[in-house]
């Protein structure tokens, strides 16, 4: 009879990937992931991405920011804005040694159920140009670019996603 594995890493490796909502506790993590996940985007437009600069701690108590763990490791969130007629993405962080794994793709369809159980017919999100994966990952999820404006020395993409309110397994 063979014995479970009891190393946690082995666990860790093999466990799905959970989400849960940030508390106020997580305001550094969330801050901590944010400014790794942008840092490589520094050099790309010369400053800090919004992101970077954010207040977590009110940003926690304002908006609705899930996390996603590989077993304890935090790597990936999203934070979230209700509008009312629209879930805005405000934010989309994985990890540096966590990326290409999906979890980007994850978070959205987890937006995107977020969207439908609050009956919000529309996923909203923007981003710089020049964050070129970026840009791939939220047109192969399904987002399509609405517009252009001049941001500082560049340009913001507004880019947006319906909502499919009457899915199946939903409950309304």
């Amino acid at each position: 009879m063979s014995q479970p594995a009891l190393d946690p890493q082995a666990h860790q490796a093999t466990s799905e990937p959970r989400i849960r909502r940030a508390i106020a506790g997580d305001a550094p993590a969330v801050r901590a992931l944010t400014r790794a996940a942008y840092a490589k985007w520094v050099p790309v437009i010369g400053r800090e991405p919004k992101p970077m600069t954010a207040d977590y701690e009110q940003a926690v108590r304002e908006h609705r920011i899930d996390l996603l763990f590989e077993g304890d490791d935090l790597v990936a969130l999203i934070e979230i804005i209700d509008r009312g007629d629209h879930l805005l993405i405000k934010n989309l962080a994985v990890a540096p040694h966590a990326q290409r794994r999906g979890h980007g793709k994850r978070l959205l369809a987890h937006a995107e159920a977020l969207a439908a159980e609050l009956g919000r017919p529309l996923l909203r999100l923007y981003t710089n140009p020049r964050f070129a994966g970026n840009i791939d990952l939220y047109a192969r999820a399904g987002f399509a670019v609405d517009r252009e404006e001049p941001f500082l020395e560049g340009t913001t993409v507004f880019m947006s996603k319906p909502v499919q309110l009457d899915r199946p397994g939903l409950s309304g």
